[in-house]
């Protein structure tokens, strides 16, 4: 399903021009309009899911092939040292667009810090109340 109102759905299906990178029959890459380094790209599928969880089966199972594709060609052609692959669901999680989407964020040496955290720490009856919560749901 391809949603009218969704301008992902129209950056990934043509609608709007952008400047692709890699498109297949299920998949449109384009560079971000709003970059978080050099390349940062977005994997957006063809048809429209919410976030992670309404994601296809079929379509999840081939969108890490063409991050790790896109990952390898922005490694070889900008000479990036890594990469990083971002995917946020939910606005508490930095979802700022309701279609389910990847980032592909080429990281240089030196370069700012994007997808990093302090590590905090958790207590042994933490631990089991998280475990409790969410194997019981499974």
């Amino acid at each position: 399903m391809v949603k009218d109102d969704c301008i992902f759905c129209k950056l990934a299906n043509g609608v709007i021009p952008a400047a692709s990178l890699y498109e297949d029959d299920a998949f449109r890459v384009i560079l971000d309009a709003n970059p978080a380094s050099k390349g940062h790209a977005l994997i957006l599928p063809k048809h429209h899911y919410q976030d992670l969880c309404e994601l296809d089966e079929a379509i999840g199972a081939k969108v890490l092939n063409v991050a790790a594709k896109i990952g390898k060609a922005m490694t070889d052609g900008l000479g990036c040292a890594g990469f990083n692959l971002v995917q946020n669901n939910g606005e508490a999680a930095g979802q700022t667009v309701m279609h389910f989407h990847v980032h592909v964020i080429p990281r240089y040496e030196g370069g700012p810090k994007i997808a990093a955290w302090d590590p905090g720490a958790v207590s042994a009856e933490e631990t089991k109340e998280i475990i409790e919560a969410v194997t019981t749901r499974l």
